[in-house]
């Protein structure tokens, strides 16, 4: 049973960090690439990050580019999402995802291609 779980989301002030968390079980965790999105109701999912199974390409989203970081540790099936300097446009629900390999390359930005979702956690920034 392939699984995702996010874990890290919280309410947070405005300018402040987190750290978003997503254990992955149940797959060969190198087989697949990393995507982090985020969704705020009444919205379709957004593209935030993404990282490839080895680390060496990443790909962010314009509203985040120098302020978040997504990595990976592939020896604890681990994906992260380090974010700083916090917006309250910040606020939604960000899942992490997995991703073909085969599909990293041209297809890590869209929602469509990822195989394996999590549940999602609650980031609120406030004012």
């Amino acid at each position: 049973q392939v699984q995702l779980v996010e874990s890290g989301g919280k309410l947070v002030q405005a300018g402040g960090t987190l750290r978003l968390s997503c254990e992955v079980s149940g797959v060969t965790f190198t087989d697949y690439g990393m995507g982090w999105f985020r969704q705020i109701p009444g919205k379709e999912r957004e593209f935030v990050a993404a990282i490839s199974w080895g680390g060496g390409r990443v790909f962010y989203t314009d509203s985040v580019k120098g302020r978040f970081t997504i990595s990976r540790e592939n020896a604890k099936n681990m994906a992260y999402l380090q974010m700083n300097s916090l917006k309250p446009e910040d606020t939604a629900v960000y899942y992490c995802a997995a991703l073909q390999n085969d599909y990293f390359d041209k297809n890590a930005q869209s929602q469509y291609y990822y195989t394996y979702w999590g549940q999602g956690t609650q980031v609120t920034v406030s004012q």
